[in-house]
């Protein structure tokens, strides 16, 4: 028996900790900043943003290109941010109900130490996932994970000294007054009646309603809570109010110094891992939660509806409003009118006529290049999907494995690229590439250096940018082509994507036209969706009217939508052909919410966001090319061979519709959001078998190139991040058995 009661005895003492107690109150009274960990922890682990890879930014952190003892050392001085972060605010919306606080020496260090159950729970499981991936999946050493873990540790153990060396120089507490015989400054005297300060009087006489018995020191040792009763309340008062004071002083030094860092975004030095942005994020977060709960209590949700319907509503005006645009666009000059009628006069029979004899004159041209003499060539259109820098990768090693194979016909014999996102970065990149080689510069297209390039991380000074600059208001500028823009993360992709690429395609739409036009390379459509109306534009610096509708006959035409939309001659008033190849590509490869939609130069404004939403492989695009085309095609050629480069495979589980709840069941229509990519597939389907149909047989071929995760790894991420192990996966997957088996039949088809 004197066993069960000591045994009870000290359960009862643990549940009644400092610890315990405060843990149990903020998942009672707090769930907001509760809900700030659960979310960083479920994509830290990946049980969230499995798709998008936001796990591998956790566990494999990137600076500079490197993941290191560095990178790591800044996640953790981030993580250090939250943790304070997170003291902050629970200090200042917990202590009215710890008095006893008042009384202690450091009464915030202590706080701190008995508020990390929370934070010492998400480290452990993080830190054990971060050693299991690192030692399984990325192969690395003891040694390194070890180093790995130390630089965490190091750049949270900097923050913390940081802080605490504010507090010790501007938190005083009790004994302090006491031990100088000085009388604390009035910060008690604003305080209204009923706010939280006030609840003070009811609970310092030891009748407060949050029983705690003991709390830990310094040295996590237990110590019994003392009574605060004989204490003056304005004197407790007093000193919770100064401490409360120099949190707020630290959190908005915090964010200044962010938005400080946001106007760096030019220095990759000042870009750093994607993990720490969102641990700064996270930060910010809870720090504005927790003002918010403090001070407007029962109204807190009734003032979080009025704020967002303000913010809706003032930035709708310019003066408060940042649109991403299309650099190099003149947005000054009179605005192009976009409607039906406007559309019509663009599209016209004259222009499609003359746009069609432009282009079978390149036609003729490439023709001429490839096969001198009598002999009729495959014409092959390049169509890749998207999927962020694992599309990119995926595409480029199609072309240069395949080229490479082939003696170099892949790309001499492709016509078109046309596609999606991140398939379109890496094709137009290997295009460049084969450009300057015709030219005399020494481009090793076959090398690993290039494909290399496209596979570097683009995430990190995304993700940094809009932490640090675009969730303000982005102020600071740039010029591009003799016109203003702002700097945000449309602007910082751009500038990634060039360092990248050794800057090699830092040139307008137009310079590419007079390269398209004699026939040396292939050309490029770029399709980006209007979110508008569903069309899409169609970038490229030739005349393109043919592809704005369906080729019928005249007597047809009005019967007949606009379905595409000429970028070149709608927007040639305020310069397209200025546009930077890069913003295109850019357009086509809109991510929401990771990439800022693009607004065009109309009336009414176009929104522009990525291609993949209509026409993710360019099937539908490569169709209308060809059924415009298909006379001097059947006539010009041996056949059309359309390379399908694939991201991902068609294998599909259907889910069961039974045992749903009545919510599921409410939901279950939205499902078919979510099978957009399937949708897609067969509508291509149908595309395919309609261009057998007008070419026959025998002058049609799709050969499919499909990336495939080997069997012991998970599919690599779609984002514009690729871990080291993802990025062999991608390489690697050329070399499977159906996709060897796709180059096997690619050239028997280029057969001579």
């Amino acid at each position: 028996m004197p066993i069960k009661l000591a045994l009870k005895k000290r359960l009862k003492n643990v549940f009644y900790s400092f610890p315990v107690q405060l843990s149990i109150l903020h998942f009672r009274n707090h769930l907001m900043l509760i809900a700030c960990w659960i979310l960083t922890l479920l994509l830290a682990i990946g049980i969230s943003g499995r798709l998008f890879g936001v796990k591998y930014l956790f566990l494999t952190p990137e600076y500079l290109g490197q993941v290191g003892f560095l990178s790591f050392f800044f996640v953790g001085f981030a993580f250090g941010g939250f943790f304070m972060a997170w003291n902050l605010a629970a200090y200042t919306l917990s202590t009215h109900h710890f008095p006893f606080l008042a009384s202690l020496e450091r009464p915030f260090t202590k706080f701190c130490i008995n508020n990390a159950v929370v934070p010492l729970i998400f480290m452990v499981i993080y830190l054990g996932k971060m050693i299991h991936f690192q030692w399984y999946d990325e192969y690395w050493s003891g040694s390194t994970i070890a180093t790995n873990i130390l630089g965490i540790f190091t750049g949270f153990l900097v923050t913390i000294l940081m802080f605490a060396l504010y507090f010790e120089f501007t938190n005083k507490d009790i004994l302090y007054f006491i031990k100088k015989r000085r009388s604390p400054p009035n910060l008690a005297r604003n305080i209204i009646k009923g706010r939280r300060g006030a609840v003070i009087e009811l609970v310092k006489s030891d009748t407060h309603i949050w029983r705690v018995d003991t709390y830990l020191t310094e040295r996590l040792r237990p110590r019994i809570v003392r009574s605060v009763a004989h204490y003056d309340s304005k004197f407790l008062l007093a000193i919770f109010r100064q401490n409360h004071g120099n949190a707020l002083v630290v959190q908005m030094f915090s964010i200044m110094a962010l938005i400080t860092m946001g106007y760096m975004i030019d220095s990759p030095y000042f870009r750093i891992p994607a993990a720490a942005s969102f641990f700064i994020l996270m930060a910010m977060v809870v720090s504005f939660v927790g003002a918010l709960v403090y001070w407007l209590q029962q109204w807190r949700v009734m003032f979080f509806i009025l704020f967002i319907i303000a913010v809706n509503f003032i930035t709708k005006y310019d003066f408060l409003k940042h649109t991403n645009k299309g650099y190099g666009l003149n947005y000054k000059t009179e605005k192009a009118i976009y409607s039906k009628g406007e559309l019509s006069k663009i599209a016209n029979p004259q222009n499609v006529s003359s746009d069609i004899e432009k282009t079978i004159q390149i036609l003729e041209k490439w023709k001429k290049r490839i096969a001198p003499t009598t002999a009729k060539p495959k014409m092959i259109l390049f169509n890749t999907s998207g999927g962020g820098i694992r599309g990119a990768v995926w595409a480029m090693q199609v072309l240069k494995e395949s080229d490479k194979v082939l003696n170099g016909k892949v790309l001499d014999q492709t016509v078109l690229i046309t596609g999606a996102s991140g398939g379109i970065l890496g094709a137009a990149y290997m295009r460049e590439l084969y450009l300057r080689n015709q030219f005399g510069e020494q481009h090793d297209l076959y090398g690993d250096k290039y494909i290399g390039n496209i596979g570097k991380d683009i995430l990190n000074p995304i993700f940094f940018t809009i932490v640090s600059n675009d969730l303000f208001m982005p102020w600071s500028t740039f010029e591009q082509g003799g016109h203003k823009y702002r700097k945000d993360r449309g602007y910082v992709f751009e500038k990634t994507f060039h360092e990248n690429t050794d800057s090699l395609m830092l040139r307008t739409v137009g310079e590419y036209q007079q390269y398209e036009e004699s026939g040396k390379v292939p050309l490029l459509f770029i399709t980006p969706t209007i979110l508008n109306d569903t069309k899409r534009l169609i970038i490229s610096p030739l005349d393109v009217s043919y592809m704005m509708q369906p080729p019928v006959d005249l007597k047809n035409q009005e019967y007949m939508v606009h379905d595409m939309v000429d970028f070149g001659r709608f927007f040639e008033t305020q310069g397209a052909d200025n546009m930077q190849m890069s913003s295109a590509l850019r357009m086509n490869a809109t991510y929401p919410y990771i990439l800022p939609n693009v607004y065009l130069p109309s009336e009414p404004v176009v929104e522009v966001v990525d291609a993949g939403v209509r026409d993710n492989y360019g099937i539908a695009t490569s169709a209308r090319f060809v059924q415009v085309f298909k006379d001097w095609i059947l006539e010009n050629t041996s056949g059309v061979i359309v390379m399908k480069v694939v991201g991902w495979g068609r294998d599909h589980h259907m889910s069961s519709s039974e045992f749903k709840g009545v919510f599921d069941a409410i939901l279950n229509p939205l499902d078919m959001l979510g099978q957009l990519s399937m949708t897609q597939a067969y509508e291509h389907d149908a595309y395919l078998s309609f261009l057998e149909g007008l070419l026959g047989k025998d002058k049609f071929d799709v050969v499919e190139f499909i990336y495939r995760p080997s069997a012991s790894n998970e599919r690599a991420s779609m984002n514009f991040h690729l871990s080291n192990r993802e990025r062999f996966d991608v390489l690697n997957a050329f070399f499977l058995p159906q996709n060897q088996k796709s180059l096997l039949k690619l050239r028997e088809l280029m057969k001579d």
